[in-house]
């Protein structure tokens, strides 16, 4: 079972699917990528991750463009914009999903209210992953 997530930036919703994803079972490939990588990820979205045991601190923030050529189960966009600019994956992906999550790095305010948002979004793709791991991905498994 291979999974590619796409986000814009590919550096804090698309990686943190991708822990969660992976973090439900280890026998899925899962890759993620943006329409526009950043080239790194988001510090707070690392540490959110971390704060629930989930090390995504050695992912890379890549292209897109390096996984148009493969076969996909899924690709999943979890942002507006990733979903409007995703390549056309002609023939090679069974199943396109869209996920859509509100951006907690574009979250302005205090310390605490911004961090909040991280929070509330990592909990949010923990929560629509899993039960889409759990309906549609484990059962063909």
């Amino acid at each position: 079972m291979k999974v590619l997530i796409l986000c814009t930036g590919n550096s804090c919703r698309s990686q943190m699917a991708h822990g969660f994803l992976q973090s439900f079972d280890k026998n899925i490939t899962v890759r993620s990528a943006g329409t526009e990588a950043s080239g790194k990820l988001n510090s707070k979205a690392v540490k959110a991750m971390a704060e629930i045991d989930i090390d995504i601190s050695l992912h890379t923030s890549d292209s897109v463009e390096k996984y148009l050529a493969e076969e996909w189960d899924y690709v999943i966009t979890v942002c507006g914009g990733a979903n409007e600019a995703c390549p056309a994956f002609m023939g090679k992906v069974k199943q396109r999903l869209h996920i859509g999550f509100d951006d907690p790095s574009h979250a302005t305010g205090t310390d605490e209210f911004i961090w909040s948002e991280f929070i509330r979004v990592r909990n949010e793709i923990k929560e629509a992953f899993f039960k889409l791991y759990v309906e549609d991905i484990k059962p063909k498994l």
